[in-house]
């Protein structure tokens, strides 16, 4: 075990970028053990390495354990290749240790272990269940920051599509009309709308999961325009990097459009008479 890089004493070790991509590699083979949705369901991976002392400084750069996100970065990339479907809230905590987890799955060339620690699904179901009971179908949406058409705009379940982006009538390329529902004005006075696309995010509402889905479209994702979410639980700025994945949107979000056009997102509650 954890011979790979040394064939006998006198070699000296494969360098950091090798060193990482072999990391990358077993994280890959291990993610894609997640099944039937699995994935939605990680709270946090863990990643350490025991490695000899000589060999430290070489994890520490290949873990970039000085910049942490940048292996989040790798990690996200890889799960949205495979379909992983992780949460945006999930974590990861790596770093290098005298001894392995109990538990952890060990890397069979590499001295290093993989874990996850999963969400509680009996709390994570009584926290759903308790919002579907107070949830109304309708929320409201407050420009916080940038011009739009509108300081408010409701929002109803029975909507349908509701796009997001600058200027109201939008020609496409394949000669049909998309018409932004909330639109912000190329012309204002306001300098944050031009940093917003003409096809920059969607809201939609959900049956399934009884609330408003955010998407970003054409124009809101990398190497475009950017579409995040900050929320009241975390000074993190979640990112929409992909049109396909959305992002159930929750109480007190923030959903912020290109550099500084900012929304703020709230449910009404139900009736007395509802519940």
């Amino acid at each position: 075990m954890f011979n790979l890089f040394r064939k006998n004493k006198d070699q000296q070790p494969v360098d950091v970028k090798i060193l990482r991509e072999e990391i990358l590699h077993f994280v890959k083979e291990e993610l894609q053990k997640l099944e039937g949705g699995e994935g939605r369901n990680v709270e946090s991976i863990q990643l350490y390495a025991v490695a000899p002392a000589e060999e430290r400084h070489l994890y520490e750069a290949a873990l970039y354990i000085p910049e942490p996100a940048l292996l989040k970065q790798e990690v996200q990339r890889i799960s949205d290749n495979f379909a992983v479907d992780l949460p945006l809230q999930w974590t990861l905590e790596t770093g290098l240790k005298e001894s392995f987890p109990v538990g952890a799955a060990l890397c069979q060339v590499l001295p290093l272990s993989f874990s996850l620690k999963m969400k509680t699904v009996v709390a994570e179901i009584k926290a759903v269940t308790a919002i579907f009971e107070t949830r109304g179908r309708t929320a409201l949406l407050q420009i916080l920051n940038g011009q739009a058409e509108k300081q408010d705009y409701v929002l109803r379940a029975d909507d349908g599509r509701i796009n997001l982006g600058r200027e109201k009538s939008v020609p496409m390329s394949n000669g049909s009309v998309r018409i932004n529902n909330i639109a912000f004005p190329g012309d204002a006075d306001h300098t944050g709308n031009r940093f917003v696309s003409r096809q920059h995010a969607h809201l939609e509402w959900d049956e399934g999961k009884n609330g408003f889905m955010l998407f970003a479209d054409e124009g809101g994702i990398p190497p475009g325009n950017k579409t995040k979410i900050k929320t009241l639980n975390s000074e993190d700025q979640l990112r929409l990097n992909s049109a396909e994945v959305g992002y159930l949107l929750e109480e007190g979000d923030q959903i912020i459009l290109g550099e500084s056009v900012v929304l703020g997102f709230s449910y009404t509650k139900k009736k007395e008479d509802e519940l």
